[in-house]
Formats: structure tokens, sequence, C-alpha cells
């Protein structure tokens, strides 16, 4: 019953940071108004999660990471495979930007993510080190720094405030994927 209980008001917290977050900028909403809109003690973000980046982070990989689940499980490593690997990135993050909920999402892990907030994030989706082997002609770093570099440019540009309902234009979404790509396979060190 205790796990239960736990369960709901880490959901519960979850749920009022998600609504906090989506409307207020990520400094000004408090881990307090974060307890206080679940209901639950002025501790629980402590307690469930450690700390306000934690649970941002633990936010964002709930909501968005499902999304990239299955492309990432079936992406393969190689420069051959880069097109297609970028292509099922993107394609969550296309339709993302078409829904309203999906934007402000989007513009959450654009906050979060280019303001260098620091947390642990547990998905593999997230994590570099599961992306860097999908560049095994470079060595581990250079791929992790390649990596970043993309999601960067992707998480920005699709995490701008500027991104209405329409989306990304097709042209500036097939220049984007372009751009990307080339910077992933372009010749590099191996180290």
């Amino acid at each position: 019953m205790v796990e239960k209980v736990a369960a709901g008001t880490r959901e519960k917290l979850l749920a009022a940071a998600e609504q906090l977050l989506l409307t207020e900028p990520y400094d000004e909403v408090s881990v307090r108004a974060v307890c206080a809109a679940a209901g639950a003690n002025p501790a629980a973000v402590h307690y469930h999660f450690g700390s306000k980046e934690a649970l941002v982070g633990a936010l964002i990989e709930a909501r968005l990471g499902p999304l990239w689940a299955d492309g990432m499980a079936r992406a393969k490593g190689g420069r051959d495979s880069v097109p297609e690997v970028v292509d099922t990135i993107l394609a969550p993050f296309v339709a993302l930007a078409s829904d309203p909920l999906g934007r402000l999402h989007l513009r959450l892990l654009a906050r979060f993510v280019l303001g260098r907030h620091l947390t642990s994030w547990q998905g593999p989706w997230f994590r570099m080190d599961n992306w860097a082997p999908l560049l095994p002609e470079l060595g581990p770093a250079a791929a992790k720094r390649r990596w970043m570099l993309a999601f960067d440019l992707i998480i920005m540009r699709f995490g701008s405030p500027e991104l209405d309902e329409h989306g990304m234009s097709g042209p500036a979404l097939a220049a984007l994927r372009e751009f990307v790509v080339a910077g992933l396979t372009a010749p590099g060190e191996h180290r």
C-alpha cells in the first residue's frame, strides 16, 4: 500500500510540475509551488526526485522518452544508417510541433536542455553513451560531441517560441535534416 501511495504522489508531482512548467518560466517554478499544487508534503520533491532538476528531467523523460523508444531500439550503427536515424529522431518532433500541448513540451525540453540544467538522465534515449555507437567511424568522445551538437540544434529549432501550429515548413525541415546528417557523417578524427 505504501508503494501505491508513493507512486501516486510521484505521479501527482509530475503532473503538477508539468502544469506549472508549461505555463511559467522554469526559474519561477519553485519546489514548494510544485508540492503545493500536487497537495503533497513540502519535502515530497526532494524525497521522490532529489532536486527540482531531477524532477524536470523525470518529467521530460516520462512524457517524451516513449516517443523515441521504438526508433532507438531499431537504430543501427554506421554512416549509411544515419539519414534513417535522423528521420526517426525528427518524426516525433514534427508530430509534437503540430499539437499545442506538444509545442509546450518542446519548449520545456528546450529551456531545460539548452539551459544546461544538470540531471541524471535515466532513459536510454537521453544518454549520449547510447548514441555514440551509431557513429562507429568516430571514437566515442567525438561521436558524443556530434550527437550533442545535433540534438542541441534540433531541440533549439523545435523548441523555439516562434514555432506555430503549422510547425516547421517543409523546406526548413529538409534543410535541418540535411544539415544534421552532414554534421554526423562528416569525416573526422577517430578518438
